[in-house]
């Protein structure tokens, strides 16, 4: 199983409180869907990605961690290139990019119990007002920043063992039996949160 992802260190992001970072991070996100301009994006990009690099991550496991999704941006930048052009592609990706080494970076300088503890604070008022239940929420979302790591394990495994039988490399053979052992084990975690009550307190 790989370690959880948050990351030992003494940096002002680790220093900074779980909802400074939140709200940081809420801000960074609606500000920057305004700007327009790749020469703005790029400082932005650079200072977000420095932040996240700059953890004390090794190199591989950094990248390892945001690999999937900036995949992803560049796939999508590419289709935004073909459809709008260069300027808007680059201002995408600069966008996206920002906001995913950002997001990485708080995850990896705040413990899972912070996160749940502020997220559960934050939702008081909901519950108070009868829509949901703020502990319920905190747990959920605890419980899937935990287990990203041992998804992304499960999912080295699964690939090794194909290369080991010399089976080929596709996303059916790879992903369904992924998505039935997480879901297996979403099956098992539920059983024992509720074994132990949690729901009902």
């Amino acid at each position: 199983m790989l370690k959880s992802l948050y990351v030992e260190g003494r940096t002002p992001l680790h220093a900074m409180s779980v909802r400074t970072k939140l709200v940081m991070l809420m801000a960074a996100s609606i500000v920057l869907f305004f700007v327009t301009s790749p020469l703005a994006l790029l400082p932005v990009f650079i200072l977000c990605a420095a932040t996240y690099f700059t953890l004390g991550l090794p190199l591989r496991e950094a990248f390892g961690r945001v690999g999937w999704v900036l995949f992803a941006i560049l796939i999508l930048a590419l289709a935004t290139l073909y459809f709008d052009g260069a300027r808007q592609a680059a201002a995408m990706a600069l966008r996206i990019g920002a906001v995913v080494f950002l997001a990485s970076a708080i995850t990896a300088t705040t413990a899972i119990s912070a996160f749940m503890d502020e997220i559960t604070i934050l939702l008081q008022p909901f519950e108070r007002a009868g829509i949901l239940r703020a502990a319920d929420v905190g747990l959920a979302l605890a419980l899937v920043i935990r287990f990203v790591p041992e998804i992304l394990d499960r999912y080295a495994n699964i690939r090794e063992a194909h290369r080991a039988r010399g089976l080929p490399m596709r996303p059916l053979t790879l992903f369904a039996p992924l998505i039935i052992q997480t879901l297996k084990d979403a099956d098992t975690i539920a059983m024992a949160i509720d074994a132990r009550g949690f729901r009902r307190q």
